[in-house]
This record gives C-alpha cells, sequence and structure tokens, in this order.
C-alpha cells in the first residue's frame, strides 16, 4: 500500500469515529446526553385543576371552601394553571425590618412530595410577629430542582381575598402565588424576597 492510499485510509477512518462519537452524544439520535448535560422532563409537567386544588387548600389551611375557591380562583385568572403548589407553615416577624421562616412540601403530579425550606428579608411599615399556614401554587415549575433559588416580591402584586392573603413572588418564568391564613394586613406592609433551600437555614438573606 502506497503512501497516499495508506493516508486516504487514514482519514476515512477518523470520519467514521467522529460521526459515531457524534451520533452517541446526540439525544436525538438515541444516544445518552453528554456528561454534565441537566436532566429536562421529557414532557411538560401537569398542571392542577381548580377543583383539584380547593379541597386540598381548605382543608390544609383550615378555612371553609368559598374562602380558599375565592383565593385560588383569583390567582387562576391571573395566571392559569399551575404546575405544582406547596403546603407549608411559617413564621414572621418585624420591627420595620423583618425575617420570614418556612418549611413546607412540594407536590407535583408524578413525582415523590420534596422537602423544601424558606427564609427572607423584608423592609416596610411594619411591627409584630405572626404564624401561618401558606399554600404556595407554583407556575411554569417543570422540575422540583427549580424551586431551590430566590423569587423577589411583585410589587404591588398583594391583597387579601376572603380573609386569606395572597402576593405574587417571580423569577424569570416562574411564579410563585402563596396563599396564607391569617396574615390580616401584614402582607401588604413590606417587601422582601424569599430564598429556598433543601435544608434549613438561620440567616434570611
Amino acid at each position: 500500500m502506497d503512501r497516499r492510499t495508506l493516508i486516504a485510509s487514514s482519514i476515512a477512518t477518523l470520519a467514521s469515529a467522529g460521526c459515531a462519537t457524534a451520533q452517541t452524544r446526540d439525544p436525538a439520535a438515541g444516544g445518552p446526553p453528554p456528561k454534565g448535560t441537566p436532566s429536562y422532563p421529557a414532557q411538560p409537567a401537569e398542571p392542577y385543576t381548580r377543583e383539584e386544588l380547593v379541597t386540598t387548600a381548605s382543608d390544609y389551611l383550615g378555612v371553609a371552601a368559598e374562602a380558599a375557591g375565592g383565593a385560588i380562583e383569583r390567582v387562576f385568572q391571573d395566571n392559569g394553571r399551575p404546575t405544582a403548589y406547596i403546603a407549608g407553615e411559617e413564621a414572621a416577624g418585624a420591627i420595620t425590618i423583618g425575617a420570614r421562616y418556612g418549611r413546607g412540601l412540594l407536590y407535583m403530579k408524578g413525582k415523590e412530595p420534596v422537602e423544601v425550606f424558606w427564609q427572607g428579608p423584608s423592609v416596610g411599615w411594619d411591627l409584630g410577629g405572626n404564624a401561618s399556614r401558606v399554600f404556595t401554587l407554583c407556575y411554569n415549575l417543570q422540575y422540583p430542582e427549580v424551586i431551590f433559588q430566590r423569587f423577589p416580591g411583585v410589587e404591588g402584586a398583594a391583597y387579601l381575598v376572603a380573609g386569606l392573603g395572597v402576593n405574587y413572588l417571580r423569577s424569570d418564568d416562574v411564579t410563585l402565588a402563596p396563599i396564607r391564613a391569617g396574615v390580616g394586613l401584614r402582607l401588604g406592609a413590606n417587601v422582601g424576597y424569599l430564598g429556598f433551600s433543601r435544608t434549613r437555614r438561620m440567616l434570611p438573606f
């Protein structure tokens, strides 16, 4: 075999090996994704209906179904159907500058519940403390890991519906709508953010 034939044969072999490697790494070709690639769901998360959430929220918050239904209906009008919800408890206190701490379980259809913790600072015309149950509707949350980040409050999005406090938190395209029982007028008296984590944190920042 002469030198030209040998070189041409080597180039053809390398090209064939490169194509095979690319197909192995290409998810569209049926092979595994490259190492370190995040695992995304094959299909969007299945959302909840209003009827599925009203009874659960009513029982958890300890309020009448009409009250829970009114608050959920308001959030549905603004955002549509949520892909997840968090049922939890929290405590908050403030003297102008305050802090909020909570713990709960994140529920998504077809997945095991995930324990989450949250904490965050607040600033405003605020004095006192309270403890409450919280039922948080989560929008555009396609997989549980996305919850572990900071969610700033949406300015002007705080109101009372049937005696329940509702406000909005948003990060990128994910929106959280906590519905709190027994917060009174404290809800609209401060601004801040909530950071969600896998473990409890002492500092709210």
